[in-house]
């Protein structure tokens, strides 16, 4: 027992430092060396744990992923359990508490994720979506075809593309809400939490899945499955 709680603790202090490096300086620029020194760990134990950076860096998204998923499962399926039609608002809405609470597990859990996930984006870890796509495409198709129910009119390469503006916005928005949240208070004496500053993005969101269709000569008709999304 004594050993496992070593073994334990010796995996959880090298996510934790592998995830403030790769938030902080993004996957390339930090390397398993900075890694080690910062949870004060050999290379050896990295390797035992984890095999290699990749199968790290999956492991820092797990961990929030599988959380994230799990809250918003069930928010989805309150959604799809009332009696009256939702709304893209409401499709919208269900990720809210989802991405709040990870600042349960992790300290400023949300902000942390989304600058995660920028990075990811920006440095094209494409092992990353790979990864999440394996172990919870379920989800995800889910709530893309929550948003088709809302969105008939929009062709599938279109809810692509918005799907993926709407990722943007929300990386842009809680990577940066600290910055966001001073801005707001000394600007117009506003003081919001997250929680707030998401009721203030959803409406935009939703106006942007509402709105019409582009013209065909702009985003091709091809195909495009959920699991692309």
């Amino acid at each position: 027992m004594v050993l496992d709680k070593k073994i334990s603790t010796t995996k959880h202090k090298i996510l934790n430092a592998a995830e403030h490096l790769f938030a902080d300086h993004g996957f390339s620029e930090t390397s398993l060396r900075m890694i080690t020194a910062n949870a004060d760990v050999n290379l050896a134990s990295v390797n035992y744990h984890f095999g290699s950076k990749k199968t790290l860096i999956q492991a820092v998204f797990d961990r929030f992923m599988e959380r994230f998923t799990t809250d918003l499962q069930l928010q989805m399926d309150k959604l799809a359990q009332q009696d009256s039609p939702f709304l893209v608002t409401d499709v919208l809405a269900t990720l809210i508490t989802p991405i709040t609470q990870l600042n349960e597990l992790r300290p400023n859990g949300a902000s942390v994720f989304m600058n995660l996930l920028g990075k990811a984006y920006a440095e094209t870890q494409g092992h990353i979506r790979r990864f999440a796509m394996q172990h919870y495409a379920s989800v995800f198709n889910q709530f893309t075809k929550l948003l088709h129910q809302c969105c008939p009119h929009l062709r599938p390469t279109e809810m692509f593309w918005r799907l993926h503006f709407m990722l943007g916005s929300f990386i842009f928005t809680l990577a940066g809400h600290r910055a966001l949240r001073e801005i707001s208070e000394s600007d117009f004496n506003q003081k919001l939490t997250i929680e707030e500053i998401l009721d203030q993005l959803v409406p935009f969101m939703s106006a942007a899945f509402s709105s019409e269709t582009l013209p065909s000569k702009t985003i091709p008709s091809e195909s495009v499955s959920s699991e692309s999304v």
